[in-house]
């Protein structure tokens, strides 16, 4: 990476730079109203071979097993957030989407491609078929804590989180019929099918496991639910892909499941995940920054190119991808406005760029430069303005806010009891009742009350109220039932 002079205690200086770099530039990020991933790339290329020079890197496998690597850990993240009740009535326009919108994009850009660039047909579709899908990493960073409309972030969230089939089948496929001679053509048909298809089935039968492996294995330390729930994310994907399905889709299922179980220790796990999945975040657009050389990227063909594309891609293609995957689908005008607007590019179309340089295709390293491009003008023009947009279009959200107190939860170890953690809303069945009058199970004690960011000491008469935060110690054995009795449904 670094030219073979740097000492492995340079090395680990380095890692420290980056990692203090690339988390202060997240602050940058809110108040310039500009996506975190566009800082931490331009860190990386700051720090590459024609910025300071620092570090030299222009290993493309290196960089595609780090930004697989860190998709892994996005995805199990960002499904662990996904509630069914958000994504059940979305699964039709997110699946078509990510299949049928895919495709049109695809096929739109790639003659764009062809028309403005000296590129063959297949190399053409080739580009285009990278820059097809929309992006996890970037959506998920782009949308939270962003007040978006419930229904569009699910879509939005739901169709990155799927469409990466779609897209490397595409890809891989222009890649072979580039390379190879006499392709089949029945194979790689069939292809997409079982990727989908193996991919929603293997992440179904994974999320169940890692589900009861959680609560059933009972481990000394609360700190190592977090890895071992993350292990089953890097198990999901590798065994998926070894039947070559998608491994990406099969973590995201996985995720899915986990997050809507009832799982031990889920505060801590749901903590680590968005922490790593942050370092993991910041790393892959480092990472991708340094493979980028800004003499390259910022030469006049590929401006020219990749605003042209970039524009075709933004105002042309992605809209209509949109429009014709939700025909007779429930979504206004100006839903399908926003969900043309918000189409955001990230790391799957840059990993995916590396693949035609791993293949050795002779215009690999002109079509990198030029997705590069296209994904940092969809995340400057695009991912800045996704909330100002939403607003114009009326599909705010109500505002999300963080809690601003903080309770450390104490392991409980083998006494089989934790404390959980639940926010009380309008549909929430006990707000407006006292703790006197509320049937909890016979092992459940409300610790704490946190309201208005002020500690409220619970007793007999105290009544819940809408937007409280509750933190309950009860019996693993009858978390179900407090839950049951806390839910609206």
């Amino acid at each position: 990476m670094s030219g073979g002079s740097l000492d492995i205690n340079s090395i680990i200086l380095l890692a420290a730079l980056l990692l203090i770099v690339g988390v202060t530039v997240t602050k940058f990020s809110s108040r310039l109203g500009m996506p975190s991933l566009v800082l931490f790339i331009l860190v990386g290329m700051l720090f590459g071979s024609d910025g300071l020079g620092i570090i030299y890197f222009d290993n493309a496998e290196q960089a595609q097993l780090v930004g697989i690597l860190a998709l892994v850990i996005i995805l199990f993240e960002g499904g662990t957030h996904t509630t069914w009740k958000t994504v059940r009535p979305i699964i039709k326009p997110a699946v078509s989407l990510a299949t049928i919108g895919v495709v049109i994009t695809s096929l739109v850009v790639g003659i764009a491609a062809k028309v403005i660039m000296d590129l063959s047909w297949l190399e053409a579709l080739l580009l285009g078929s990278i820059v097809g899908s929309t992006d996890a990493a970037a959506v998920f960073a782009s949308l939270k804590e962003r007040n978006i409309n419930t229904k569009m972030a699910a879509t939005l969230e739901a169709e990155s989180g799927s469409n990466d089939p779609m897209a490397m089948l595409l890809t891989i496929i222009f890649i072979e019929l580039i390379v190879i001679d006499q392709p089949n053509y029945w194979v790689l048909a069939g292809s997409f099918f079982w990727q989908m298809g193996a991919g929603v089935l293997m992440g179904l039968i994974f999320g169940k496991l890692a589900t009861a492996a959680i609560n059933r294995i009972n481990l000394d330390s609360s700190g190592l639910y977090p890895i071992f729930a993350l292990s089953f994310a890097l198990l999901t994907y590798s065994i998926t892909s070894l039947f070559q399905a998608s491994g990406l889709l099969a973590v995201y299922i996985a995720a899915i499941i986990v997050g809507n179980s009832e799982i031990t220790y889920r505060h801590s796990i749901f903590r680590f995940n968005e922490g790593f999945a942050w370092m993991a975040q910041i790393l892959m657009f480092i990472i991708l920054g340094l493979l980028a050389f800004p003499e390259e990227i910022l030469s006049i063909p590929v401006i020219v190119n990749g605003l042209v594309l970039s524009a075709i891609l933004i105002v042309a293609a992605r809209p209509l991808a949109v429009f014709l995957a939700t025909l007779g689908m429930k979504f206004s005008l100006k839903e399908k406005t926003f969900l043309s607007w918000a189409g955001l590019r990230g790391a799957v179309p840059i990993v995916l760029a590396t693949f035609p340089i791993v293949a050795g295709i002779d215009s690999g390293k002109m079509i990198f430069n030029v997705v590069f491009f296209i994904v940092l003008t969809s995340a400057l023009i695009q991912g800045a303005s996704i909330s100002k947009i939403a607003k114009l279009l009326g599909l705010s959200g109500p505002k999300k806010d963080a809690p601003h107190h903080s309770l450390e939860l104490v392991s409980i170890g083998k006494a089989n009891a934790e404390i959980i953690e639940f926010k009380t809303d309008d549909s929430t069945p006990i707000v407006g009742e006292t703790l006197n009058d509320i049937n909890f199970p016979k092992s459940a004690l409300i610790s704490a009350i946190v309201r208005d960011g002020q500690l409220v000491t619970p007793y007999g008469e105290t009544v819940i109220q809408e937007d409280d935060y509750l933190y309950i110690l009860v019996a693993r054995s009858q978390k179900r039932q407090l839950r049951q009795l806390l839910r609206a449904d």
